[in-house]
C-alpha cells in the first residue's frame, strides 16, 4: 500500500509556520544560486551578442585581446585583398581597421575611475554592426572630433552623455550622439573615426581588422590563408567567438565563487529541512504506528516523508526562483578583468538555470528529508504506538 499524495500535503499545511520557514529557507539559498548563475548567464549572453557569425575578426598572433593587438597598415592591406570578403552597400570591401584603447573615466554615481573602451571605426565598421542604431542626437562625422557613447557609457560615466565633451589624448571630444547595441558589449564602448583616433593616440597600427564574409561556410580556408601567409603573424577568429571567449574568465570566476556561497548556505537550509522532518516524524509516532497496523510498508512510510521533504524543496525552490527572475529588470556595471574594461550586462533567466536550481532545491530536500525518513520507516508497529 502506498500513502496517498493528498495525505502528504496536508501535513505540510497543518504546520505552517514551520512549513514557511523551512520553505524559506531554501528559497534563500535557490535565489543565491538562481541569480548567480543569471549573472554568468547575462555576461555570457551579452558578450556572445556582440559578435556576428559571419563577421571574422583579425588580431596580432597570441594577442588574448584587441588592446594587446597590432595589425601593422601594409598586413590589414594584405587581409583586404582576401576575396572572401563582402562588398557593403556602397560597393566597396565590407572591412575595417579598428584601433582599441582603453582610458579612465570618472562614474556618475561614485566617482570612482573605471576602464571605458575607445574604439576607433569607419563607415564599413557601422555596417557590420547592424545591431547598432542611435537612440540620441546622430551619429559622429567621419574626420572630426566628434564621437558617439554607447547607452551604458551614456548613463554611468561623467560628461559621456549627448552634448558633453570628453577629454583624452590631448584633445576635447564631443558627445554627438549615444546609441544602443542590443544590450551587447558595444554599449560599454565610445566610438569616433578610426583615422582621427590613430592620430590622437599617435599610433601607427590597428588594433584589428575585421569584415564580413561572402559565405559564412568559407571561414576555416580564409583562416588557413590568413595564418599560412608568411607576411603576416595574426589570427583570425569568428567575431561571435571571439568575444564569446572575452567573458570566459569572468564568467567561470562567478560560477565558481556563487556555487561555493550556494553550497555553505545549503548546508544550513539542508540542516533546517532535517530538524523539521525529525520533529514531524516525533510528533507524529503513533500516526506511523498506526499507518504500520493498517498495512502500510516501510517502503511506503520512507517514500511518504522522503516526498514530504521534496515538496518542502519544491515550494522554497519554486519562491527562489521567482524572486530571482525579478532581477532581470536590473543590469550591472563590473569590470571584466580578461580586458580590463568596464561592461554592463543584465541578469539572464535561462530554461536552464531553471532545471539547475529545482534540481538543487529537489537535493537539499531529499538530503534534508532522508534520515528522518528512515527513522520513520525504522519505527515497531508496537513501539510507535505505545509511545503515542
Amino acid at each position: 500500500m502506498k500513502v496517498p499524495l493528498a495525505y502528504i500535503a496536508r501535513n505540510l499545511s497543518a504546520r505552517k509556520l514551520t512549513t514557511i520557514l523551512t520553505a524559506g529557507g531554501m528559497a534563500l539559498v535557490v535565489y543565491v544560486f538562481t541569480t548567480v548563475l543569471m549573472l554568468s548567464a547575462g555576461l555570457e549572453k551579452t558578450m556572445v551578442a556582440t559578435g556576428r557569425h559571419d563577421n571574422v575578426i583579425v588580431i596580432r598572433r597570441a594577442s588574448q585581446t584587441e588592446v594587446q593587438s597590432s595589425v601593422d597598415r601594409s598586413s590589414a592591406a594584405i587581409i583586404e585583398s582576401l576575396p572572401e570578403i563582402a562588398a557593403g552597400t556602397d560597393g566597396r570591401k565590407l572591412l575595417s581597421r579598428e584601433p582599441v584603447v582603453l582610458i579612465n573615466l570618472p562614474k556618475r554615481a561614485s566617482g570612482k575611475p573605471a576602464n571605458v573602451v575607445i574604439r576607433g571605426v569607419t563607415p564599413a565598421g557601422l555596417e557590420l554592426r547592424p545591431q547598432v542604431g542611435i537612440v540620441e542626437g546622430r551619429m559622429f562625422t567621419p574626420g572630426t572630433s566628434e564621437i558617439v557613447a554607447g547607452r551604458s557609457i551614456a548613463e554611468g560615466f561623467q560628461r559621456a552623455g549627448l552634448g558633453e565633451s570628453l577629454h583624452f589624448a590631448q584633445r576635447d571630444w564631443r558627445v554627438v550622439g549615444v546609441f544602443d547595441a542590443g544590450h551587447s558589449g558595444f554599449d560599454s564602448e565610445v566610438w569616433g573615426d578610426a583615422e582621427q583616433m590613430m592620430q590622437a593616440f599617435r599610433r601607427q597600427t590597428f588594433s584589428a581588422v575585421v569584415f564580413r564574409l561572402v559565405d559564412p561556410s568559407r571561414f576555416d580556408a580564409v583562416k588557413s590563408t590568413l595564418e599560412a601567409d608568411p607576411r603576416l603573424t595574426v589570427e583570425a577568429k569568428r567575431e561571435s567567438r571571439f568575444y564569446a571567449e572575452q567573458s570566459e574568465g569572468l564568467a567561470r570566476f562567478i560560477d565558481y565563487l556563487g556555487v561555493s556561497i550556494s553550497v555553505i548556505f545549503s548546508i544550513g537550509a539542508v540542516i533546517g529541512a532535517m530538524i523539521t522532518m525529525y520533529a514531524s516524524v516525533a510528533s507524529r509516532t503513533g500516526e506511523i504506528g498506526t499507518l504500520r497496523a493498517l498495512g502500510f510498508s516501510r517502503g511506503s512510510i520512507l517514500a511518504a516523508f522522503l516526498i514530504e521533504s521534496l515538496l518542502l524543496g519544491l515550494v522554497g525552490g519554486l519562491a527562489g526562483i521567482f524572486a530571482a527572475s525579478l532581477m532581470q529588470a536590473l543590469s550591472i556595471s563590473t569590470t571584466n578583468f580578461q580586458t580590463f574594461a568596464e561592461v554592463a550586462f543584465s541578469f539572464a533567466l535561462t530554461p536552464r538555470i531553471v532545471v539547475d536550481a529545482l534540481l538543487f532545491a529537489l537535493a537539499m530536500g531529499f538530503v534534508g528529508g532522508f534520515l528522518p525518513a528512515a527513522r520513520a520507516a525504522r519505527m515497531k508497529i508496537v513501539d510507535a504506538l505505545r509511545a503515542a
